[in-house]
């Protein structure tokens, strides 16, 4: 099994030229053997019509391995307007958090967010891109394990579909905001993501794909040049001054915000390109009158900017106390006052650390 080819990291067409090299016949049922691989989970291969030696061959060199469900976590918490939800209310319409098992041992977290004003029905998939981190966020849980290794791009799409198969988890959108930097894992990333679009699979568009990054140096240099032209992009920016920057994310002190703005401001592939600029507002830290006038001098120079307002989450070992709702809409109409587009972020998930910051606890 692990020696053999995981079908979920590869497109349709990989599957098919690989098929054709390896198998000594029943390589015109790749296609559809693909196609029931994203929607069963499995390599399903009754009912295509081969041989039973066919069969044996597709077995040899082929799988499908979907994640192995730990355990999975209901936010019961109030809402930001106070509404508590109980999982009687119906599970769908709660943030949940899903610790997966890996195979050689290693556990992720992904998380499902149901979609403002939803009936229940749809959400978005926060998935992880690595087990660990090691941009080191003083924020962010992740960041304090540091990085153990980068998930193939077979174990990315594995998380998706286990959501959705195992879990039942309707998943209209992915955002890769979970655990780990994703431009530091942009090689998987992005057959990740080329697996999620296929035709023959899930055919995710990619406006429903999402990247968050806290901008490495060269990442997005590389991500615009792999001509992604209806993806969605964030930064999470959070201090708009080296100094201040510097001191709670590590990652800014090999990449400059003068140089992380020029690759902004050259990154838009298409003409509606609105970057997102996540800001998790931490008192004390980053929510000043001044930090207000400098994340809007940030984003003048970057171009056609919508800034993200995020409530920040305490971990295990707190920076700053979460923010209450006067805070959050005085920096918001600051953020306004300097002609920012700003989007409120409810705070979800932060009763089960499922929250932006949060993933990764080993006892969560």
């Amino acid at each position: 099994m692990e020696d053999t080819i995981d079908i979920l990291g590869l497109a349709s067409s990989e599957l098919a030229e690989m098929a054709k090299a390896v198998l000594p016949s029943g390589a015109g049922a790749a296609g559809r053997i693909y196609s029931r691989a994203f929607h069963e989970g499995r390599l399903a291969l009754d009912g295509l019509g081969l041989s039973a030696a066919s069969e044996a061959a597709w077995r040899e060199r082929f799988s499908v391995r979907l994640l192995r469900p730990i355990r999975v976590v209901h936010d019961e918490s109030p809402a930001p307007d106070g509404e508590a939800i109980s999982v009687r209310d119906g599970q769908a319409r709660l943030t949940a958090k899903a610790v997966l098992g890996l195979a050689d041992g290693g556990e992720i977290e992904c998380v499902r967010i149901p979609m403002a004003g939803g009936d229940g029905g749809k959400s978005t998939l926060c998935v992880s891109s690595q087990l660990g981190c090691r941009m080191g966020c003083a924020f962010c849980e992740t960041g304090r394990s540091g990085l153990v290794r980068s998930l193939s791009a077979a174990e990315i799409v594995a998380e998706v579909l286990t959501a959705r198969i195992v879990l039942g988890w309707d998943c209209n959108n992915v955002v890769f905001m979970g655990m780990g930097e994703c431009l530091d894992n942009l090689g998987e990333v992005s057959r990740a993501l080329r697996a999620l679009g296929d035709s023959r699979g899930l055919a995710y568009s990619q406006e429903r794909l999402s990247l968050c990054s806290c901008g490495p140096a060269g990442g997005v240099e590389a991500l615009r040049a792999l001509s992604l032209k209806r993806l969605n992009l964030s930064i999470s920016l959070n201090a708009a001054n080296d100094d201040k920057r510097n001191l709670i994310m590590p990652v800014n002190r090999g990449n400059g915000l003068a140089a992380l703005a020029a690759s902004l401001a050259a990154y838009p592939l298409r003409r509606n390109f609105a970057l997102g600029v996540n800001w998790c507002l931490m008192p004390g830290i980053n929510d000043t009158r001044e930090d207000a006038r400098e994340a809007a001098a940030f984003c003048s120079r970057v171009g056609r900017c919508i800034v993200n307002l995020i409530p920040y989450n305490p971990g295990s070992a707190p920076i700053a106390r979460a923010p209450s709702e006067a805070e959050l809409e005085r920096f918001a109409s600051w953020l306004a006052e300097e002609g920012c587009a700003v989007k409120r972020r409810a705070s979800k998930g932060g009763g089960i650390m499922a929250g932006c910051g949060q993933l990764g606890r080993r006892s969560s």
